[in-house]
C-alpha cells in the first residue's frame, strides 16, 4: 500500500471561466491556471463546486477535464471531480479522467436521495472499482446534506487501497480532528484536507495535511505562504497569514451561490476574465461588487 500522503498542500479548487456564450473560455482558464501554478501551488482541483460541475452536463465535464489536463501538462497534478447524482455518471466520467491522463478523482457523495450506510460505502467502492487511480472522497454536508463521518471513512479505506483522501468542506474543527485521528491514525498515507480557508491552519496543526478552497483562484500567496511557514516550524508567521484567512469567508456570504463572487475577486485582484457564470447562478450585482473590492482592500489582497 502506497505509504506516503498523496495530493497535500495547497491545491486550488479551480473557477472553470465561461465566455459570455457558456462556453468554456480556454484562453481565461489556460491564464488562471497559469497564475496559480506560478504562486506555487502544489495541484489543481477541476470541476469540483467552485468549477459549476453541477451546472455542466457529462460531455461539458469531459471536454473541460481534457483541457485542464493538457493544459497543466505535469507541471503539477490535476484532480478531476467526478461525482455526481448517479453511479453511472459518475463512473464514466471516472474512467474519462483516467484516460484523459487525470492523478486523480475527486467524488461527492449523491445529493439528492439520502442514501443509507450501507448504499453510501457500496456507491464509493463501485467507483473505486471502476479506475485504477488514487480516489479523494469530498464531504460536503451543507450542500449534499449528508456526512461522511470519519467511521465511514475509515470503513472506505480499510476496503479499498486506491481510496486515498478526503476534502473535508465542513466548518467544524472537531469533524477534522475526528477525521485525522479516526482515518489518518489508522492509515498514515491517508490525505485530509480542508475544504474551508479559515481551516488550513488548523488542519495541519491537527496533523492534517493542506486546504482545497476556494481563495486560491484570487490569493493563491496567502495559503501557499502559510504552509511554507508551517513547514518551516515558523507558527508566529503561520498565525500572520492564518488571521488574512479567517477573514475570508465573509466575501462567500455575498451571494449563493458563490461561484460569482469568486470570479469578480479574481478580476479584482488582477487578472482580467471573463465573469460569466451558468445559471441558476446569476451575475454579482452592483452592490455586491462594491462590498467585495473593500472587503479585498480591507484585507490587502488586491
Amino acid at each position: 500500500m502506497q505509504q506516503t500522503a498523496m495530493f497535500t498542500g495547497i491545491i486550488p479548487p479551480v473557477s472553470t471561466i465561461f465566455t459570455a456564450e457558456g462556453q468554456l473560455d480556454k484562453q481565461g482558464t489556460a491564464a488562471l491556471i497559469d497564475d496559480m501554478i506560478a504562486a506555487g501551488v502544489d495541484g489543481l482541483f477541476f470541476l469540483g463546486s467552485g468549477g459549476e460541475f453541477s451546472q455542466l452536463n457529462a460531455e461539458e465535464r469531459k471536454a473541460i477535464a481534457r483541457f485542464a489536463i493538457e493544459h497543466v501538462d505535469r507541471r503539477v497534478p490535476v484532480l478531476i471531480g467526478t461525482g455526481g447524482t448517479n453511479a453511472r455518471e459518475t463512473i464514466e466520467l471516472s474512467q474519462h479522467a483516467q484516460q484523459a491522463g487525470a492523478d486523480g478523482i475527486v467524488v461527492i457523495n449523491p445529493y439528492y436521495w439520502k442514501v443509507s450506510e450501507q448504499n453510501l460505502v457500496g456507491y464509493f467502492q463501485q467507483v473505486a472499482d471502476s479506475v485504477t487511480l488514487p480516489v479523494m472522497l469530498y464531504n460536503f454536508p451543507a450542500l449534499t446534506g449528508q456526512d461522511l463521518t470519519p467511521a465511514l471513512v475509515k470503513t472506505l479505506v480499510d476496503s479499498r487501497q486506491n481510496i486515498v483522501g478526503i476534502k473535508d468542506t465542513i466548518d467544524s474543527v472537531a469533524h477534522l480532528r475526528s477525521m485525522i485521528q479516526t482515518v489518518k491514525a489508522a492509515h498514515p498515507h491517508f490525505t485530509v484536507l480542508c475544504g474551508y480557508d479559515d481551516h488550513l491552519f488548523n488542519t495541519l496543526l491537527l496533523g492534517g495535511d493542506g486546504a482545497i478552497s476556494a481563495s486560491g483562484n484570487f490569493a493563491p500567496q496567502i495559503s501557499v505562504k502559510l504552509l511554507e511557514a508551517f513547514r518551516d516550524g515558523d507558527l508566529a508567521l503561520a498565525a500572520h497569514y492564518h488571521q488574512t484567512l479567517l477573514q475570508i469567508p465573509q466575501i462567500y456570504q455575498l451571494d449563493t451561490p458563490f461561484v460569482n463572487v469568486i470570479k469578480e475577486a479574481i478580476v479584482l485582484c488582477g487578472r482580467a476574465v471573463s465573469t460569466h457564470v451558468l445559471p441558476p447562478a446569476s451575475p454579482l450585482d452592483e452592490a455586491g461588487k462594491a462590498r467585495l473590492k473593500s472587503l479585498l482592500q480591507q484585507l490587502k489582497l488586491c
